[in-house]
């Protein structure tokens, strides 16, 4: 009996049942949190990668921080051991553009916030980086024009020089960058980086690309999204 009365003692130290209810709740609303923000991110994120599979862990992600924070903010020496342990274990994580950073960052502040039982704090803010992210999103998707990857080849190319597609898309482009080109004695192709102010300049390079000669074929890929 003594050591079980020496067990409780010791893992009910700086905690009160009192405050299970409160837990109960935060650990609910995190995870919804969490659970909006991961459809929002499939919905709204710009990343190439594979958005469904990174927003699902999200959740556990979002949960794992609050329950840390809500064990290490009862005794300076579990913060310590936190601070010594993370110096220890290396998270790898191939994050491949800065988005995708950020919405872990979002994450981490959602679990965070609901372990230092700062809920209703965390909710209001999330409504609010849900709102500007919305808003600069919505804006900055009618302001850019179409932002393509564009293959030129042909099975002659003793008849394209790339000299003279570089001229022309300089005509109708706002943003050109050539990110590959491939020269055989029987094919010819080249890859750019475009970006067209609007949809009639990109039609009238199309066109006049199709003109060069009748060999050329051209491909035209969405360079922001992977629908």
């Amino acid at each position: 009996m003594s050591d079980l009365k020496t067990f409780l003692v010791d893992n009910l130290s700086g905690f009160s049942p009192k405050a299970i209810p409160g837990f109960i709740f935060s650990f609910i609303v995190c995870a919804v949190l969490a659970f909006i923000l991961g459809k929002f991110y499939v919905r709204y994120g710009n990343a190439l990668s594979n958005r469904k599979s990174f927003a699902k862990n999200f959740i556990v992600l979002a949960i794992t921080t609050m329950f840390i924070i809500s064990v290490v903010k009862t005794s300076l020496a579990l913060s310590l051991g936190l601070v010594g342990a993370l110096s220890i274990v290396r998270f790898r994580a191939a994050i491949k553009e800065p988005e995708e950073l950020t919405y872990l960052f979002l994450t981490i502040a959602i679990g965070l916030g609901c372990g230092a039982n700062l809920t209703l704090l965390t909710v209001i803010a999330f409504v609010g980086f849900i709102a500007v992210i919305w808003f600069v999103n919505r804006y900055q998707k009618n302001a850019e024009g179409q932002n393509l990857y564009l293959t030129i080849s042909s099975n002659q190319p003793q008849a394209v020089d790339l000299k003279r597609i570089v001229e022309l898309l300089k005509k109708y482009c706002s943003s050109i960058k050539l990110k590959r080109t491939d020269e055989t004695a029987s094919a010819m192709e080249a890859s750019f980086f475009v970006e067209f102010d609007d949809f009639e300049k990109l039609e009238l390079a199309k066109a006049e690309l199709k003109n060069m000669h009748p060999s050329v074929s051209i491909s035209f890929m969405d360079n922001t999204r992977d629908f």
